[in-house]
């Protein structure tokens, strides 16, 4: 645990947690008597949690990965470049 730090809200309710954040992003919800919990949070896309809840597809791409005989190397002769 650290120090007590003692933030101060702007004339929005606004606040600069730089002193204490160490995270991006955070769900946040407030006590009956008014204490905010602040829990670290991280965004998942709905595409990412329906990629990561299909188990057998997951340790198929392991697996595929662990197996440097099964990569396939790519034509990157045609591919659009970045400039």
């Amino acid at each position: 645990m650290t120090e007590p730090q003692l933030i101060s809200l702007q004339d929005r309710k606004r606040a600069n947690l730089a002193k204490i954040a160490t995270h991006d992003h955070y769900l946040v919800h407030r006590e009956p008597d008014g204490t905010l919990i602040w829990e670290p949070a991280e965004i998942v896309t709905a595409t990412e949690r329906a990629l990561l809840a299909e188990v057998g597809l997951i340790e198929r791409i392991a697996a595929n990965r662990a197996d440097p005989s099964r990569l396939r190397r790519r034509d990157r002769r045609h591919a659009p470049r970045e400039h």
